[in-house]
């Protein structure tokens, strides 16, 4: 059972955290191979969010990639640029830290949530991952196939679980 520790009560600027680890995912097993390694002990987060959270945003960002997301789309010009600028790096590199959500997406900012409840989610949503052919467009990117979906979680977990390390 993970205990979790925090660094700082005070809101962490992600864009400067230092002893993150590297991470790299080549299939979301291998992401689920991982938080359950680190639930198994005790860990600190060097950002703003608990293990637990990570976890849940995680889970809800692949539920999102499947099911879609009414709330919050980028308008056409913007998907444009993205897709012209952004998208190849952004399935291929780890994303950067420090993006915050719009408020239209705050439903993806989670709340308080225990490691087990998110590892629990966590796993719901890799399975769904696995076994549903479903990718709903990107709020940014638009339409994307499966393999290009699958390739920008898996870049956007590696982000967030960089910032989830084994206690001292």
């Amino acid at each position: 059972m993970s205990v979790q520790t925090t660094s700082s009560k005070q809101p962490v600027n992600t864009k400067q955290v230092t002893g993150r680890r590297t991470v790299h995912y080549a299939t979301y097993n291998d992401l689920l191979v991982d938080a359950e390694r680190l639930a198994g002990m005790q860990t600190k987060t060097l950002g703003n969010w608990s293990f637990g959270q990570i976890m849940k945003h995680m889970a809800d960002s692949i539920c999102v990639m499947i099911d879609g997301n009414s709330t919050f789309t980028m308008p056409a010009p913007v998907q444009f640029v993205m897709r012209l600028l952004m998208k190849k790096k952004m399935l291929t590199q780890t994303l950067s830290p420090g993006f915050r959500l719009p408020k239209k997406a705050a439903n993806m900012i989670p709340g308080p949530t225990s490691t087990e409840v998110g590892l629990s989610e966590l796993r719901a949503a890799v399975n769904r991952a696995n076994t549903e052919p479903n990718r709903a467009p990107h709020p940014g990117f638009g339409t994307m196939g499966p393999g290009e979906w699958d390739e920008f979680q898996l870049r956007h977990c590696e982000m967030h679980m960089s910032f989830v390390v084994p206690a001292e």
